[in-house]
């Protein structure tokens, strides 16, 4: 992996940089679609293909449960096997140690107990190797995720134990020549934070750094405080990832603090709900207000679901059937990635300071024309026999 600083913003740790891999080069800042099983859910490939993201994001955990390592060894890589020719960077599954009912923890390992029962062990080295077998370009060591609201000794242990296993896992990395991303820990207490990115940063062997343990219980001001002191800690020469983070304006202030990479089920997950973010603000289709309003979902884009009046994609939410889902995932996706080359634009064109003062704005508002809360005005047709006395 080779990553090369191209462009930087005076009074802003906004940056645009390229990053190459086995599987083709991409620019940054990016954002990277979950496809957690191989898949990001509700879309094809050739949906993928038009979307046209040059990474993707799949998961170990849940790859190493089904297939399985020893079934993508021989299948040829996750590449081969979903018919993706570009880069794919593979969370290491200390997000499923953490969110998964009782876990049990120790210095060796983790021990996880799936949704369907299923009990596994996972080990820096076992994630390893189901990312190797993956045929991952990027690498995550395992690490141990808490809430960000954690007491302090419990975030001490966690970073601790997370620094022993970034070290164990890159002694498995042997002669893999993907890339493998360090995490750095620490909750919301600032000196923690400090005290794991030197740690990790003192260790030569790895590529790039993650900022993990956000987005789970802090405040929005607390992220983006903690993002924006750990990045200032991180080698300017190295990538810099902020994992499962987020919402539009958590891209936004993620980038003007010197994030390179982003991953979230959000655009994906919040579809399934009927969210679709727009050029004019957040949209709920489930809303009653949409049942019969004939307008485009949003008039600045082209994808399909915008083609349909929101009457239609009103109507497929509330019948529940997929192809609202898919639909409006696939317009979340393009809204997310069309954001991220915008904003790459204006970097280059050195108008980004502008481009992030008006976005702040827009990037929070929540359905201007119909504001959640205020009733809709409606026109009430009087009735035949009304009109008749």
């Amino acid at each position: 992996m080779k990553f090369a600083v191209q462009v930087t913003v005076a009074g802003s740790g906004a940056r645009v940089a390229t990053l190459a891999t086995e599987h083709g080069s991409l620019e940054t800042p990016v954002f990277m679609p979950v496809g957690t099983r191989g898949t990001v859910r509700t879309q094809t490939l050739a949906q993928l293909t038009a979307l046209d993201p040059p990474i993707l994001l799949a998961n170990t955990y849940h790859l190493g449960q089904r297939p399985g390592a020893e079934a993508l060894t021989q299948i040829g890589g996750l590449h081969r096997w979903m018919g993706w020719p570009r880069a794919i960077l593979t969370d290491s599954g200390g997000f499923q140690i953490f969110s998964l009912d009782g876990t049990v923890i120790d210095d060796a390992g983790a021990a996880l107990r799936g949704p369907d029962g299923k009990a596994t062990v996972l080990t820096p080295e076992r994630s390893i190797a189901i990312q190797r077998a993956i045929g991952s370009d990027v690498m995550m060591v395992l690490d141990q995720c808490i809430a960000s609201t954690q007491p302090r000794a419990h975030a001490e242990i966690a970073m601790h134990r997370t620094h022993a296993w970034a070290v164990r896992s890159l002694a498995a990395r042997e002669g893999s020549p993907a890339a493998l991303f360090a995490i750095v820990q620490g909750a919301c207490f600032p000196d923690l934070r400090k005290v794991s990115a030197d740690v990790l940063t003192s260790n030569a062997g790895f590529d790039g750094f993650a900022i993990g343990g956000l987005a789970v219980g802090e405040s929005r001001a607390e992220r983006q405080d903690v993002t924006e002191l750990v990045t200032q800690l991180l080698p300017v020469d190295r990538p810099r990832y902020l994992m499962g983070v987020g919402m539009p304006i958590d891209l936004l202030e993620g980038v003007h603090r010197g994030v390179d990479m982003f991953d979230c089920i959000l655009p994906t997950a919040l579809a399934q709900q009927g969210i679709a973010f727009t050029s004019h603000g957040r949209i709920d289709l489930v809303r009653g207000v949409h049942r019969l309003a004939d307008r485009p979902l949003d008039a600045a884009c082209a994808c399909e679901a915008c083609a349909r009046p929101r009457s239609y994609l009103h109507h497929l939410m509330k019948c529940k059937e997929p192809l609202g889902w898919q639909l409006l995932a696939f317009h979340n996706l393009a809204f997310y990635l069309r954001l991220m080359a915008e904003i790459r634009a204006h970097i280059r064109a050195g108008t980004f300071l502008a481009f992030y003062a008006a976005q702040r704005e827009l990037l929070v508002r929540a359905d201007p024309d119909n504001p959640p809360g205020r009733k809709p005005r409606v026109k009430r047709r009087r009735r035949a026999h009304a009109r008749a006395e």
